[in-house]
């Protein structure tokens, strides 16, 4: 039997990566080798020479034979990291993404005790799981926020219901179409101080561009924002007044390049101090304005 320690196995998982075209292939090997049962990111550097057994060497070449066909890395581990949360995500959600940090931040520091906050589109749930997570970081105390979050997708209200478990949040989750999924609340409970959204945004013919693992591997439901992507920012901007308490606030993800449409809508709905913030990369990703 041919001899091949830890390492080598590591080197060709990222070979095998490397040559399917897998852009970050040794950041991925690695962590698919830390994945496996017993190992951690102290493994390789402790027993890396050591002779791995045929088992959990197929094993991991399993997993990295899956990576290779360009399913995501977060789908492949079944979670992945935001904001300091863990959150489980599968082919139901789009994989929570750095850019969408953007939106969080900022959304944090509107938090005040006592308020109502609605995340339509909500995915995973890490956008509203997060705020509620780290509202302690702006002295307001968690419990004293109420969250509702709705999704379209029952399939993704599953996953989001897990991760409010596990991130210990509570969260209302409710089924439906935007504003429609409030129709199962009383009344004087559909008015909220903030709303917050990353809605599908990418145009219709746009999704056929993007790269295999996001347009063959995450829902095209949660991609597809309409043949100029921005159908769903028109009904929210339209509706969200009807349902935002007098100061009340919106702020929602953009694309990198639809800054200026989206202002535009916010302004004539009637929202003011409309303003656009840039992500880490320096990308408009978010607008924000308020009643």
């Amino acid at each position: 039997m041919k001899f091949v320690s830890y390492l080598d196995a590591v080197a060709e998982g990222e070979k095998r990566l490397e040559e399917a075209g897998i852009a970050d292939a040794k950041i991925d090997a690695r962590y698919l080798f830390e994945s496996l049962p017993g190992h951690d990111a102290h493994f390789l550097l402790m027993y890396g020479r050591r002779q791995m057994d045929e088992e959990k060497r197929a094993a991991y070449m399993e997993l990295i034979e899956k990576r290779a066909s360009h399913i995501p890395l977060q789908q492949i581990l079944g979670y992945t990291e935001f904001m300091g949360c863990r959150f489980t995500v599968n082919e139901h959600v789009l994989c929570p993404r750095q850019d969408t940090e953007t939106l969080v931040e900022y959304a944090l520091k509107l938090l005040k005790p006592g308020m109502r906050i609605l995340d339509m589109c909500t995915g995973s749930g890490c956008i509203l799981i997060s705020l509620l997570n780290l509202s302690g970081r702006e002295n307001v105390p968690m419990d004293t926020l109420v969250g509702i979050a709705s999704d379209i997708s029952e399939d993704a209200l599953a996953v989001a219901r897990e991760n409010a478990e596990y991130n210990k949040v509570d969260v209302r989750f409710l089924q439906g179409d935007l504003f429609g999924s409030l129709v199962e609340l009383p009344g004087e409970e559909q008015k909220f101080d903030l709303i917050t959204s990353n809605p599908p945004y990418i145009p219709t013919a746009a999704v056929w561009g993007l790269m295999p693992e996001v347009r063959d591997h995450e829902p095209k439901i949660a991609l597809d924002g309409s043949p100029n992507g921005l159908a769903f920012y028109e009904r929210i901007c339209a509706e969200a007044p009807l349902y935002l308490k007098e100061g009340g606030h919106l702020i929602v993800e953009i694309g990198y390049d639809q800054a200026e449409d989206v202002i535009g809508l916010f302004e004539t709905n009637g929202f003011k101090d409309v303003v656009c913030y840039k992500d880490l990369a320096g990308n408009d990703r978010v607008v924000y304005g308020h009643r």
